[in-house]
């Protein structure tokens, strides 16, 4: 998939609704080789999406072994909204907290008395973080209006030409059939 295309696919509104959110399902292997996929908050900044842990996470040997990744963004609504993206991730050990930790955390349900404690309460924990940084690779919007799973759009396209085939021979109205 080119840049380009990635980019159109991601600029979307709907794309951009849903890389506005906090949270996402980040998919990596681990280093037993099993699949992991965990939810995890993020931020976007306009190129790269930003996850951030602690730095004795045990992901972080896997993602180094292995920085192959895909994170899914969705709704919880019918029909979800669905932003798939794969890509590489690089990791960005820092001292204190990432900026982006605390802006991916910015719309969790919380009155200012209680985001003062929390941010208190993370910044009295962690000595650092490592920031883990993706660059999307591929990326694919599912709205279930105008998008669809590529198997489900098979499906579709099977169905359409099925419906094709048994109208064509079905209707005697057309030129070259004949009722008897």
């Amino acid at each position: 998939m080119t840049n380009d295309r990635i980019a159109e696919i991601l600029n979307r509104p709907l794309s951009q609704e849903l890389l506005a959110r906090d949270l996402c399902r980040l998919a990596y292997v681990a280093k037993d080789g099993t699949p992991r996929n965990i939810p995890i908050a993020f931020a976007w900044n306009g190129k790269e999406a930003v996850m951030c842990t602690s730095k004795n996470a045990p992901k972080l040997a896997s993602l180094r072994q292995n920085p192959a990744v895909a994170i899914t963004i969705d709704t919880e609504v019918h029909p979800p909204k669905i932003l798939l993206v794969r890509g590489t991730v690089e990791l960005d050990e820092v001292d204190g907290i990432p900026e982006e930790y605390l802006e991916m955390n910015g719309s969790y349900e919380m009155t200012a008395e209680q985001r003062v404690e929390w941010e208190a309460e993370i910044r009295s924990l962690y000595d650092g973080m490592v920031r883990i940084v993706m660059t999307p690779t591929w990326a694919k919007l599912i709205d279930f209006e105008t998008t669809l799973p590529s198997a489900v759009e098979e499906l579709v396209q099977q169905r359409a030409e099925r419906q094709r085939r048994s109208g064509d021979g079905a209707r005697s109205d057309e030129p070259g059939t004949s009722t008897s």
